[in-house]
């Protein structure tokens, strides 16, 4: 006959045949299959190989506008202004009349001058028909040879009293224009420096401004090229590689605050005879059109001008490059959808894509989005440039 178990020991056996099981339960995780060992799925990512492009880069410059021409309105002769007729800021054409001086005194003179040429006149043909008259009598001795040849000076010295006059009168019809003060150029002008009813002087050396104008169409920018780069200029003009030191010319783009982009074009029109011991650069001019008058002498731009020749070079975008300590680098996925570590050296933005130069080839795939999900070495599903990933970062 068996022994009756003790309850306590049924129940101390119950107790580890549960911790058993569940132990055992516990060995297998959720999602287990059959025992099988459950593995996610590689994180998907976008990739594309670098964009081969034909680029143009370029060195910047902080520059500023000026008038290809400038000129000081001043009087060239004295006397009181009797009209003003132009507005500040105007645009005035060539041969507009911008100030009166009171004409009346000039117009006096004038008058008189050419009373004066009128009077020689008068003289001129009596001492030529006295002339005349002795030329004959001195052919028969009939006056002495005394007076036929005071009778000929004073012929010349009537001629030259005419000459005389009527450079008078020219001088004086010049200061009746030269009260009229008309513009020289095309162009901008300014205020009104002196107003009418004030005296202003022409005498020279002690002339009064009256005001300035300046040509609008086309203007100059001036700007400092350090001589690192004017001598790369200078070394890839004289290769043939570039024309910025030749006849030929060059482009040059250029922006003002508040611009995209640069939209207006010019060419780089000279550059100066010497580099400033000072700053260590040396002043290049470039011209612009300016049709509209909207760019103004004075104003602060951002120049550009070609840094070198066209060339093709790869591009990607700028999610695609990361950082390591400084470093750039991109990451590529094998034909086993592997990523690999390459560092890049970056050149210059050309719209929105980085040019890549080296450290990559044309025939490379480049995770362009979601490289903060994967790390080198890492296996990926690879998708093409039109499919979009979350950015979530691997832990």
């Amino acid at each position: 006959m068996e022994p009756i178990p003790n309850p306590k020991t049924m129940k101390h056996t119950l107790s580890l045949t549960i911790l058993a099981v569940v132990i055992l339960a516990g060995c297998n995780k959720p999602g287990d299959a059959a025992g099988g060992h459950f593995e996610m799925p590689p994180p998907g990512v976008t990739v594309s190989p670098p964009i081969q492009q034909e680029v143009q880069e370029w060195d910047e410059f902080t520059g500023r506008i000026d008038a290809a021409e400038s000129v000081e309105i001043r009087p060239r002769v004295s006397g009181y202004i009797d009209q003003i007729h132009f507005k500040s800021g105007q645009l005035i054409k060539k041969g507009d009349l911008l100030v009166t001086i009171d004409p009346r005194p000039f117009q006096a003179i004038l008058d008189r001058a050419e009373a004066e040429v009128q009077r020689a006149k008068t003289k001129l043909e009596l001492s030529k028909k006295e002339f005349d008259r002795a030329d004959k009598l001195i052919a028969t001795k009939a006056i002495s040879a005394e007076e036929a040849d005071a009778k000929s000076m004073s012929f010349r010295e009537a001629s030259d009293a005419l000459r005389s006059a009527e450079a008078a009168v020219k001088a004086a019809a010049l200061d009746v224009e030269f009260a009229s003060v008309r513009s020289p150029i095309d162009g901008r002008v300014s205020r009104e420096m002196v107003t009418a009813g004030n005296y202003v002087s022409g005498v020279a050396g002690f002339t009064t401004l009256l005001t300035t104008v300046v040509k609008f169409d086309p203007v100059y920018v001036y700007a400092d090229v350090d001589e690192a780069t004017f001598l790369r200029y200078q070394r890839l003009s004289t290769e043939g590689k570039a024309t910025h030191l030749t006849d030929q010319k060059t482009p040059a783009e250029m922006q003002i605050e508040g611009e995209q982009d640069y939209p207006h074009k010019g060419y780089i029109e000279s550059f100066d005879n010497r580099i400033s011991g000072t700053t260590g650069s040396i002043l290049v001019r470039a011209q612009f059109e300016n049709k509209d008058g909207t760019l103004r002498p004075g104003t602060f731009v951002r120049m550009r001008l070609p840094a070198g020749p066209k060339y093709t070079a790869l591009l990607v975008t700028e999610e695609a490059i990361g950082t390591d300590q400084g470093r750039k680098f991109v990451l590529t996925v094998s034909k086993e959808n592997m990523t690999e570590y390459r560092a890049v050296e970056i050149g210059p933005l050309i719209g929105d894509k980085r040019i890549i130069r080296s450290g990559v080839n044309k025939d490379d795939t480049i995770v362009i989005n979601g490289l903060a999900k994967v790390r080198p070495g890492m296996p990926v599903a690879p998708m093409p440039p039109d499919k979009k990933v979350a950015e979530t970062p691997v832990k």
